[in-house]
């Protein structure tokens, strides 16, 4: 029956009258009073829901008449909203709040068969000791990223250097092997040359 109902006045919404939004802003864990425009003298029904991600409507709470108990819908936990009302307003008390709380909120009336709304936009803003320790965590951690990625740089060379150091001493002992083989090659192809007797040269025997 709640959905029916609440089905039923967001369908003659073409026909409604709104107001502009009022703005509550609430920190993280305190608790928000929502206020509207309280309908009693019609003994008409009186509902919150909720705007969610700009297409989806959420129930929140419902009364069919002023003498009527309020009714939440499925899925809301009583324990958190409240809705209650004077002989001016209709209030819904929503316990300690988080980010997922924010959001628009419409107060709704079927007054001689056209729905009347109130807007109210709630925004959790975070305290200014919250929002300094975000910062200084932040910055703290920039610090960390940073050294951690210069470390990293400098053990990077430190294993190139390292490297290195253990090639360069294989290369220098093959290139002395190489030297001296080169020398000996060198020296035995010398020994090996003899002098030829010219073909040309005559001997002469003196007596």
């Amino acid at each position: 029956m709640n959905t029916f109902t609440l089905i039923t006045a967001l369908s003659l919404c073409s026909f409604c009258s709104t107001s502009v939004p009022v703005s509550v802003e609430v920190q993280p864990g305190e608790d928000a009073t929502l206020t509207c425009f309280d309908s009693s003298k019609y003994d008409t029904v009186a509902y919150w829901f909720r705007l969610l991600n700009r297409t989806e409507v959420s129930c929140v709470a419902l009364r069919i008449s002023s003498y009527s108990e309020v009714s939440y819908c499925d899925g809301v936990q009583k324990s958190k909203f409240k809705m209650t009302s004077n002989t001016s307003n209709l209030f819904l008390k929503i316990k300690q709040v988080d980010v997922s709380d924010s959001g628009l909120y419409f107060c709704g009336f079927n007054i001689e068969g056209i729905p009347y709304f109130s807007m109210t936009r709630l925004t959790i803003t975070e305290s200014d000791e919250v929002a300094a320790l975000t910062s200084v965590m932040l910055g703290v951690l920039t610090v960390l990223l940073i050294i951690g990625i210069i470390g990293l740089v400098v053990q990077y060379r430190k294993l190139q250097t390292a490297r290195k150091e253990v090639q360069n001493p294989e290369q220098s002992e093959n290139m002395d092997t190489c030297e001296d083989l080169n020398y000996a090659t060198v020296n035995i192809q010398r020994k090996a040359r003899r002098r030829e007797p010219e073909p040309n040269v005559i001997y002469a025997a003196t007596r």
